[in-house]
């Protein structure tokens, strides 16, 4: 990570050694980023007013902004989404250019590109959410495969991918 990590009043950001974070990112503040975690291009983690939180095998992609938010375990950000005062389960993915606040998306759930999650929804887990404002479907009840998807969009795939990128992700 280059300069554009900042403290702030006093906490820095913990970045683990083997996470991946794109010089071209901006962290800052109360910021951790766990074990090969990827943070692409134009992400913007600012741990101010609250922490922010990137679990294990976590993937947060171009332009995201998560402020006050925590995603944990192989979780997959989509470029553009912006999660605030939220919490995403393990497993789950936040598709392209959604926006999710002060809610809570339930473990291996599955959030539509473009969605608007309001403030207070409480999605469980295998869900799937899409439209503005959110609705809530259980995976089951849809035609959707969780397992296709996840496989499509796997943490594992963003990982080795973090991996080659040797100059964006240079220390």
């Amino acid at each position: 990570m280059d300069s554009r990590a900042f403290a702030f009043e006093g906490t820095s950001p913990d970045v683990h050694e083997t996470a991946r974070v794109s010089r071209e990112s901006t962290v800052v503040g109360d910021v951790t980023v766990e074990a090969d975690a990827s943070v692409w291009p134009g992400v913007v983690l600012r741990g101010d007013v609250g922490s922010v939180r990137v679990g294990p095998e976590s993937h947060v992609g171009d332009n995201a902004v998560l402020h006050a938010a925590t995603v944990g375990k192989r979780v997959m950000v989509g470029h553009g989404a912006v999660l605030n005062d939220t919490t995403v389960a393990d497993g789950a993915l936040v598709g392209f250019n959604s926006t999710v606040t002060d809610s809570h998306i339930g473990e291996g759930s599955i959030v539509a590109t473009g969605t608007v999650v309001p403030a207070g929804y409480e999605v469980p887990a295998e869900s799937f959410v899409r439209g503005m404002p959110a609705t809530v479907t259980p995976l089951a009840e849809t035609s959707i495969d969780p397992d296709a998807v996840f496989e499509a969009y796997s943490s594992g795939g963003y990982t080795d991918l973090a991996h080659r990128h040797e100059e964006l992700f240079s220390r």
